[in-house]
């Protein structure tokens, strides 16, 4: 069983798989599935207004240092998804788990997580524990949810 993980913020995001993404078989490559991370973690950080841009302004830079992947039944040509992203840690790294679904049946397509670090552009370090300016906006979002919250 499934270590139950907690969530401090979700976002949920829809795409449709389009031909470009998909093989012969009308399957969506495998490495396409990355793609579709990283539009719902740009779309969940433009929803809480601090984008990539932002980050690059306040003097960091947040690399992927880890991706994982599991697939567990393909997305196909023009099927409408729903990515849903939990982050699940903030204050020491960017952490964030994904799972795809179906969007009309719910049915879990692949699950996913994220790790990303802070570093700073001008010493090229990580920053440790992250931003405290990254954290506040985390913590002001709506919907956060404290781990201590019952």
């Amino acid at each position: 069983m499934r270590k139950k993980v907690h969530s401090f913020l979700t976002h949920y995001s829809e795409y449709e798989i389009p031909f470009f993404d998909v093989d012969s078989m009308s399957i969506m490559w495998h490495g396409h599935y990355v793609k579709y991370l990283e539009m719902a973690r740009c779309a969940f950080l433009e929803s809480i207004n601090y984008h990539y841009d932002i980050m690059r302004e306040k003097g960091f830079v947040w690399p992927i240092v880890q991706l994982n992947l599991k697939y567990i039944r393909p997305a196909t040509f023009r099927q409408k998804v729903l990515v849903e992203l939990n982050v699940i840690e903030f204050e020491s790294c960017l952490r964030i788990n994904y799972i795809i679904r179906d969007k009309e049946t719910k049915i879990k397509l692949t699950e996913g997580s994220t790790t990303q670090v802070a570093v700073n552009i001008q010493s090229q370090k990580m920053e440790l524990p992250t931003p405290y300016d990254f954290q506040r906006v985390i913590k002001s979002s709506a919907g956060f949810k404290d781990k201590y919250e019952k």
